[in-house]
């Protein structure tokens, strides 16, 4: 029998170590890659929603007051997370889509079509546009809302001109 020589497998042991802790390595910066991301892809969803509540409270809040008597863009601004500062600002625009003469006349009117009513009430269509926009980053999600609101004659000539 010859005696078998260990000075050749010496050095394998070393190789398949480094090629083993590669693999390691690589899985590990391939999880935090992953992780990273998914980090990134949550935080965007939690803006996007924080922003689009943002908008809607702004929304509601121009819809609560008359926002048709000067249909401008409004700036306000909201706290999301309460601390005292503003986080985003979000500018709601108002936007007259179409006015339509009511088909009834007003209560007090004496049964006259509408065309010949001193005072014709109007069905009108508006678009609410709302703009939110962190201050911090520049990123902005936009929101419409449709609302119809019945107006006099005077104040649709007004606010919604053809």
């Amino acid at each position: 029998m010859t005696p078998i020589t260990r000075t050749r497998q010496r050095g394998m042991t070393l190789v398949i170590s480094l090629i083993m802790l590669t693999l390691v390595t690589l899985m590990v910066v391939a999880a935090m890659f992953l992780s990273t991301s998914n980090i990134r892809a949550v935080g965007n969803m939690q803006f996007r929603d924080e922003a689009v509540a943002a908008a809607n409270v702004a929304i509601e809040e121009r819809l609560s007051s008359n926002f048709d008597v000067v249909p401008a863009t409004t700036t306000t601004t909201v706290d999301i997370n309460d601390d005292g500062a503003p986080d985003l600002s979000v500018a709601v625009t108002p936007i007259c889509l179409s006015a339509t003469i009511d088909s009834t006349a007003p209560p007090s009117s004496v049964s006259l079509p509408p065309a010949m009513s001193l005072s014709p009430t109007w069905n009108t269509v508006w678009d609410i546009e709302a703009l939110a926009t962190d201050a911090a980053t520049g990123a902005a999600v936009r929101v419409h809302s449709g609302v119809r609101v019945l107006l006099q004659d005077s104040e649709k000539n007004t606010s919604c001109p053809d």
